[in-house]
């Protein structure tokens, strides 16, 4: 049961940015710094990967309405890595079934990436960029600092996301309308634009 608190960490985490998450444990992994990390995430190819996907997520994580597109496309991909991330973590201690750390992972990681795709669908109703650029910057910060403390102090680094997590939720269901906001617009673009291409006439019926 030791590796609970690391697989919901990592969870929370890869939620959020799930490259950050790969790359920073194989780091620690790499050089020594944690014997918890398997072999897998330490492998050079998953470490250029991820170092570069993270950049990728760097960038497109700090552009106006690129960042929830993004966060679409990443509906999957997060909490799969999520429980990818949490049944390798737990095969290595041997000590949590690799299915049950997969699934506490990954549907950690689906709540955390609600969260973090909700909250920028209500930054985006603001028409100046700078937000984004916070909230992006605080992401990246929050994700390095929490699995940084995880390898040291896994409980109460579970915690602190935990905490993190319901905070996250309860923001999200605050900014609800703004959010509802945000999806008509986003519709009505679209709508714009497919009449746009139409020549501008609804089609008869």
């Amino acid at each position: 049961m030791s590796v609970i608190p690391l697989v919901f960490t990592s969870g929370w985490a890869s939620g959020i940015n799930a490259y950050a998450v790969v790359l920073l444990l194989g780091l620690f992994g790499a050089t020594g710094v944690s014997d918890e990390v398997p072999a897998a995430l330490q492998r050079t190819d998953v470490l250029i990967v991820a170092g570069l996907l993270f950049l990728c997520e760097a960038v497109a994580d700090k552009i106006p309405y690129v960042d929830s597109v993004w966060d679409t496309a990443h509906t999957v991909i997060r909490p799969v890595a999520g429980a990818v991330v949490a049944a390798l973590l737990a095969g290595e201690s041997g000590s949590l079934p690799e299915l049950a750390a997969g699934a506490i992972g990954g549907s950690t990681a689906l709540m955390s990436h609600l969260v973090k795709a909700g909250t920028r669908m209500a930054v985006n109703t603001s028409p100046e960029p700078f937000s984004n650029v916070g909230m992006s910057i605080a992401e990246d910060l929050g994700v390095a600092g929490v699995i940084t403390f995880a390898i040291f102090n896994p409980v109460a680094a579970a915690v602190v996301a935990a905490v993190l997590l319901v905070l996250g939720i309860v923001t999200v269901l605050f900014l609800a309308s703004r959010i509802r906001r945000f999806l008509r617009r986003r519709a009505q673009r679209r709508e714009e634009k497919r009449l746009a291409g139409t020549g501008g006439h609804r089609p008869p019926g």
